[in-house]
């Protein structure tokens, strides 16, 4: 038995303030790229990997994407008060997602190629991982800024980079959820979970096969849409 995780977390959550008036009445994973909202091109990758059981975080504007998303599987982890960021707002899903190693996924990217989920399961390791990241390299990433995040060592385990890696972590992985407990704040960042595995020798990486592009900005739109079409 791989342990082979079964649920996914999906960041729907943040504020969408890089996309500037475009997320004023609207979140940004409702924005539209090639005629779908961000939030259905993410939805497709994961009834594409057949995942049973999917949460979605919510915060800004919440009911313009429960009435998006309705009457398809999602559970909703509702974040009312304060943005939890990824690690609280994983922490606070972990009840809904249950036991086990699960996938978390971002809302405000397009993929082409192999499902990236797909990938992720096909690579990963219960035995000798606690995290799996999918990363690309940093000058294949489109619409992607600023230096990589990580480097890889022979054995495919991540060395913090911070700014000079050779690889951008692209949003998607498979992640172990017990560390979570250990952190006291309410909102916080899985960096710091992923430090601990990287201190550990327990955190991986694998590169995914195909383009992706982040929409985290307005013009990620029009990059997006290339990406798609086969042009970028």
């Amino acid at each position: 038995m791989r342990d082979l995780p079964q649920s996914l977390m999906l960041f729907a959550a943040g504020l969408g303030t890089r996309m500037g008036a475009m997320t004023a009445a609207r979140p940004k994973p409702l924005i539209e790229v090639a005629g779908r909202a961000l939030i259905d091109h993410a939805l497709d990758l994961v009834d594409g990997a057949g995942i049973a059981k999917t949460v979605m975080n919510l915060h800004y504007l919440p009911d313009q994407i429960r009435a998006h998303v309705k009457g398809r599987h999602v559970g909703f982890s509702a974040e009312p008060g304060l943005i939890l960021e990824t690690g609280g707002g994983l922490r606070a899903a972990v009840p809904l997602l249950g036991a086990g190693p699960v996938f978390t996924l971002n809302s405000d990217a397009v993929w082409t190629g192999r499902n990236p989920l797909i990938e992720l399961r096909d690579a990963w390791d219960a035995t000798g991982m606690d995290g799996l990241l999918m990363l690309m390299p940093t000058d294949q990433a489109t619409g992607h800024t600023g230096g990589g995040d990580f480097d890889l060592d022979a054995k495919g385990r991540l060395i913090r980079a911070r700014g000079t890696g050779r690889y951008v972590y692209l949003g998607a992985q498979i992640l172990r959820t017990e560390g979570l407990a250990d952190f006291t704040e309410a909102a916080f960042s899985l960096n710091r979970l992923w430090d601990r595995m990287i201190e550990a020798g327990r955190l991986f990486g694998t590169v995914h096969q195909g383009g992706w592009c982040d929409v985290g900005r307005p013009e990620g739109i029009a990059l997006a849409e290339a990406l798609l079409r086969g042009e970028a």
